[in-house]
């Protein structure tokens, strides 16, 4: 899998990469004359997590994700297309997401926005990525530090069964899904 590039002549940008995500070159793509906010979310790899028992393990080491790859591009283009529908001025939007090995404080996902005022930028952008937990065929494993011997827990933590975009919740809409699940 090679690394995500920017498009040459389009206002949406996705991709699944190995390689680490372009943040600042991804803010950078979004910023557009005709937009005067940017809102741009970075996941990161943090050193705790809740594990299967429901315990906070505060010995994360990292983390490894992987995806139904073939399917993940369709249902990033799908919340797109629906962020443009719920907010129609949107300029730019990028969606990235890292798989394979990722370690403490590097970025696992990104969801960019560019919207001529900044209460769209940040509805968007919070749609964006909470659609695409929600949405996405995105696993991923934590593995902890145990002394030595190994430990970690299953493929799919918080895992759920994917939702349609369409029917993510919006800050201001309680009628459609919300997704608990975190990345």
């Amino acid at each position: 899998m090679r690394s995500v590039q920017p498009p040459d002549s389009s206002d949406t940008w996705v991709g699944l990469s190995t390689d680490q995500l372009p943040v600042a070159p991804a803010y950078d793509w979004a910023v557009l004359p005709s937009c005067g906010a940017v809102v741009l979310f970075s996941g990161t790899v943090r050193d705790h997590a809740v594990d299967d028992e429901g315990v906070m393990r505060t010995d994360v080491v990292h983390l490894d994700y992987e995806a139904y790859e073939e399917q993940c591009t369709a249902v990033f283009h799908k919340i797109v297309d629906e962020l443009r529908t719920r907010w129609p001025d949107t300029g730019r939007v990028a969606l990235l997401h890292r798989l394979g090995r990722i370690e403490l404080c590097e970025s696992s996902v990104i969801a960019v926005v560019s919207a001529p005022h900044r209460p769209q930028a940040f509805e968007a952008a919070r749609y964006a990525i909470d659609a695409l937990k929600a949405s996405a065929p995105i696993w991923k494993h934590e593995t902890w530090h145990d002394g030595g011997a190994g430990a970690g827990s299953g493929w799919g933590t918080n895992a759920h069964e994917p939702v349609d975009p369409t029917s993510v919740a919006t800050i201001d809409d309680s009628s459609a899904v919300s997704s608990g699940r975190e990345h």
